[in-house]
């Protein structure tokens, strides 16, 4: 497994402090960010997953706790819509350039709104996608949200 991915180049470019930590991806898990937790040992509120939405149409990105269901109204509502739903899988994948599974909020193929939970800036540090499946970056919360300019905001 590549350790170098467009999400770990992204955050070298913002100058952001990370570490990169590889686990044994379940492809027949329940829930993605739930099973990344468990196989690295870590809080799930800590593991935060990477939501590719669209809000009246538009796409955007929500960076949530793993054990954590995102509000849809919420979600909207940050943005200024009326309307929030889950991106296709496909179209997901599309608009990022990652698989799902391994889709990180760093280094997509084409920016869009981001968010992130605002209960996540409490960790001292959070894991979020690395841009591969079986890979996590760890980094501040705070430093995430910067490097994403990601409003923080409840969306759970």
């Amino acid at each position: 497994m590549s350790k170098t991915t467009r999400a770990t180049q992204a955050l070298q470019q913002t100058g952001v402090s990370f570490t990169v930590h590889a686990y044994d991806y379940d492809p027949n898990a329940e829930r993605i960010g739930l099973q990344a937790a468990e196989a690295l040992g870590a809080d799930p509120s800590s593991v935060l997953k990477t939501l590719m939405v669209t809000v009246d149409g538009k796409p955007a990105c929500a960076v949530v706790p793993s054990d954590r269901e995102v509000n849809l109204k919420k979600l909207a509502a940050a943005l200024g819509g009326k309307t929030a739903q889950m991106m296709k899988p496909a179209d997901a994948e599309r608009m990022t350039g990652y698989h799902v599974g391994g889709i990180s909020p760093f280094g997509q193929k084409k920016r869009v709104p981001t968010l992130i939970e605002e209960t996540a800036l409490a960790h001292e540090s959070v894991f979020i996608n690395g841009g591969q499946r079986g890979l996590q970056v760890r980094l501040a919360p705070q430093d995430a949200a910067r490097a994403l300019d990601a409003k923080a905001v409840a969306l759970v």
